[in-house]
């Protein structure tokens, strides 16, 4: 997905606007920060907008919470920083200031009425259909945002988006022609799919004990740790329903179901009541860490632990992996308690012997070995076509088609790749699957009502998309990007 928001990060831009409504509408749980310096500072200038680091902040938590949704448990900050998520926004965050600089040459601008009918209009920030300011304040607070900075980002969105309806045009009938040119063909095929379970390997012990010889490196034990763990219980903390409900009010925007909806107080009172022990607790775990310190108490048990056990959180392990042995690690939350631990001993991955490492080393060698059978296949279908085993009817970019085996997604990805290939025999690639396919005919079908809509729909994308990728080139040449950080 990463690779996808780069790639594409130059059409995106225009989207901002977009964007903001869902961070705000998903009520974003306050993940992800990267902090530079003071918050009013500006961390870059471009021609003669400045970029923020409170707006730096916004566009990152809105990112960051994109993909902690759609990668679940296995993001977070070190993930984050892997994936090059600071450089990526403030990569998004120039093109906007390319964008806002050619707005000041037109004399675009947003007024106050129409910033505060915007904001009025967002159903986050409405109780019965009209605009509470009392929730859109929680709001602010809850982001550690001013009225003044989130009104300015807005802002620069609308005045984006105000920009891109004045200078974006749709498509002319010369290019509409070429497009259905394009659309219009049709293919008919003969195809086979194969994957692994279409081939058949017997394991051969020998050949898995050298393959482990020569991957050794791969199978080690996982690295272990020693640890004291004091655990900080805090089930006895019982507030009356009058706090829980006040707390859940000054944090709301942390409670939403899978669809970014706001949960009511009654939906999410298990949450707000593990979050309400864990913020009340703290004091109590942080005495108990000084006591272990001070060794007026002992640890709750002792245990050896590989790294990463679902055992301990993962913001735990964060820590834990940092420190080395003698470490005495401040309490985190570890589900509805707390744990202080102190490393004891840092046991370091070795390389597993064969009996060891056997059973894995088979399952990596099996998938080798099918994957060399599966080529062999796939080059004698290569070699002889009328081996083929199926035929398509006439196939084109613009009918939802399923290929048997394939289902509906894999058939839809393999149109895509069909119709941007100059073969007329080739090989398409699906995740562990391989279409091996041979054009048997071609023709152009005639067009209807709704071959013309999807015609005018396709040429209007990729005018706009090119029309943003040069604009977006000129504009960077004419306005100087200084930095005033480093690490972006």
């Amino acid at each position: 997905m990463i690779a996808w928001m780069q790639k594409h990060n130059k059409y995106l831009v225009v989207t901002i606007w977009i964007a903001t409504i869902a961070f705000i509408g998903a009520g974003f749980v306050g993940w992800g920060t990267y902090k530079y310096g003071s918050k009013a500072s500006s961390i870059a200038q471009v021609g003669d907008v400045s970029i923020t680091q409170e707006k730096f902040n916004f566009t990152y938590q809105n990112l960051y919470r994109e993909f902690a949704q759609k990668l679940g448990g296995k993001f977070d900050d070190a993930k984050a920083k892997e994936m090059k998520l600071p450089q990526l926004v403030f990569n998004r965050l120039v093109m906007q200031a390319y964008l806002l600089n050619l707005a000041k040459e037109y004399g675009i601008i947003v007024s106050d009425k129409e910033l505060a009918e915007a904001i009025a209009s967002l159903p986050s920030f409405q109780s019965g259909g009209a605009f509470d300011k009392k929730i859109y304040e929680t709001f602010l607070s809850s982001r550690r945002l001013s009225a003044k900075a989130f009104e300015s980002i807005l802002r620069d969105d609308l005045t984006i988006e105000k920009l891109m309806k004045l200078i974006s045009k749709g498509s002319v009938p010369y290019e509409r022609e070429v497009t259905a040119a394009a659309l219009s063909v049709a293919d008919k095929i003969r195809y086979t799919v194969l994957s692994p379970s279409d081939v058949n390997v017997s394991v051969d012990t020998a050949a898995v004990k050298k393959y482990w010889e020569q991957h050794k490196e791969s199978y080690k034990t996982p690295r272990r740790y020693k640890l004291e763990i004091l655990w900080t219980d805090t089930s006895a903390i019982n507030p009356d329903e009058k706090e829980l409900e006040k707390f859940y009010h000054k944090n709301s925007f942390d409670y939403t179901d899978a669809q970014g909806k706001e949960l009511s107080f009654e939906a999410a009172k298990a949450q707000v009541l593990r979050d309400y022990r864990i913020k009340a607790g703290k004091k109590a775990a942080l005495l108990d860490y000084i006591a272990l310190k001070k060794g007026k108490k002992q640890a709750s048990e002792v245990k050896t632990v590989a790294e990463g056990s679902p055992e301990l959180s993962d913001e735990l392990w964060k820590e834990i992996k940092t420190h080395s042995s003698g470490s005495l690690i401040k309490p985190k939350p570890v589900g509805d308690r707390y744990a202080t631990v102190k490393v004891d001993q840092v046991i370091e991955p070795k390389i597993m012997d064969f009996d060891t490492a056997s059973k894995l080393a088979e399952k990596d060698w099996l998938a080798q070995a099918k994957r060399e059978a599966l080529n062999k296949k796939v080059e004698n279908l290569m070699k002889n076509p009328a081996a083929l085993t199926r035929q398509s009817a006439y196939l084109s970019l613009t009918k939802t088609e399923e290929l048997p085996p394939l289902n509906l997604g894999e058939s839809l990805q393999f149109l895509q790749k069909l119709f941007t290939s100059n073969d007329k025999n080739g090989i398409i690639d699906l995740n562990k699957k391989k279409v091996v396919y041979a054009i048997v005919d071609q023709k152009f079908e005639k067009g209807d009502e709704n071959l013309s809509r999807s015609i005018k729909a396709t040429a209007d994308r990729i005018k706009k998309s090119e029309f943003e990728e040069n604009l977006l080139k000129e504009l960077s040449a004419k306005y100087p990007v200084k930095k005033f950080v480093k690490g972006i």
